[in-house]
C-alpha cells in the first residue's frame, strides 16, 4: 500500500517515486518449512489471481503458498519496520517476527482488509509491543551516529528514497514519526492509523500536524545553516 507522500496541510514532504524496496539479505526471513508439501499454483505468477490463490492455500496450511505471499510483501514490511525502528538489525528481527505471527494467525484472517494492510498492522503492533517491553519509546533525541547508520540502511533498502527526508523523519519523536510514516509515506487514512496505533483519530491527526511542523523546521534550519 505504499504511496507517494501526500501534499496537503501543507506538507514539506515532496512526492516520492514509487519503487520496489530492495532489502539487504533478502532470504533472511524464511517462513516455517517453506516449500514442504507444496501444491502447484495454477494461475499465472505475479497476477492478482495468483496471489489470491496463494492466500487461499496458505490459509489451509500450504507453506509453499505462504512463501509466495512472503516474497510478494516482505520488502514493504521491511521498509515500514526500518522506518519505525530506525535500526537495520531490529528491522530484520521485526520483519521475521511479523511473518512468523502472520503464518500462525493466517487461518483466522477473514479478509476484512487487504493482506498488505493486515501485515502492516501486525508490524506496527509488534513494534509498539517491543518498544513498551524494552522501554524503547524514545524519550531523548537519537544520536547522529544512529541517524547516519539508519540513512545507510535506508539507502540500501530503498534506493530511490530521499535520504535527507528519511533523516528528518528519523529524528521525530516516536508517536509523531509513526503517524507520519503511516500516513504520508505508506498512504493510510487517519482511521486506519488510529486503529493500528490504538489511539483516537484526533490524536493521530494532531501527531501528523506536529510531525510535519517538525520536519519543516528541520529543513528550514538546515537551509539557514547552509546560508540558503
Amino acid at each position: 500500500m505504499e504511496t507517494a507522500i501526500e501534499q496537503q496541510d501543507p506538507s514539506p514532504l515532496q512526492p516520492a517515486r514509487r519503487a520496489e524496496v530492495t532489502t539487504p539479505r533478502e532470504d533472511e526471513v524464511t517462513p516455517p518449512g517453506a516449500g514442504a508439501g507444496a501444491t502447484p499454483l495454477e494461475e499465472e505468477p505475479g497476477t492478482a489471481a495468483f496471489l489470491e490463490s496463494a492466500l487461499a492455500r496458505a490459509r489451509e496450511g500450504d507453506r509453499a503458498a505462504f512463501e509466495v505471499l512472503y516474497r510478494a510483501h516482505h520488502r514493504r514490511v521491511y521498509a515500514l519496520a526500518l522506518r519505525l525502528t530506525r535500526d537495520a538489525r531490529r528491522a530484520e528481527e521485526l520483519t521475521q517476527e511479523v511473518f512468523v505471527r502472520a503464518w500462525r494467525a493466517l487461518p483466522a484472517f477473514r479478509g476484512d482488509s487487504r493482506l498488505g494492510t493486515w501485515l502492516h498492522t501486525i508490524t506496527v503492533r509488534s513494534h509498539l509491543r517491543a518498544a513498551r517491553d524494552r522501554r524503547r519509546r524514545e524519550t531523548r533525541e537519537i544520536s547522529e551516529g544512529a541517524i547516519e547508520a539508519f540513512a545507510v540502511a535506508a539507502r540500501r533498502a530503498m534506493p530511490h528514497t530521499r535520504v535527507d527526508l528519511e533523516r528528518a523523519v528519523a529524528r521525530l519523536p516516536a508517536g509523531a514519526r509513526e503517524v507520519l510514516v503511516l500516513h504520508d509515506i505508506h498512504g493510510y487514512k487517519h482511521r486506519e492509523i488510529a486503529e493500528m496505533l490504538g489511539v483516537a483519530e484526533g490524536t493521530a491527526k494532531a501527531q501528523l500536524h506536529r510531525a510535519r511542523k517538525l520536519v519543516r523546521g528541520s529543513f528550514t534550519e538546515r537551509g539557514r545553516a547552509r546560508g540558503d
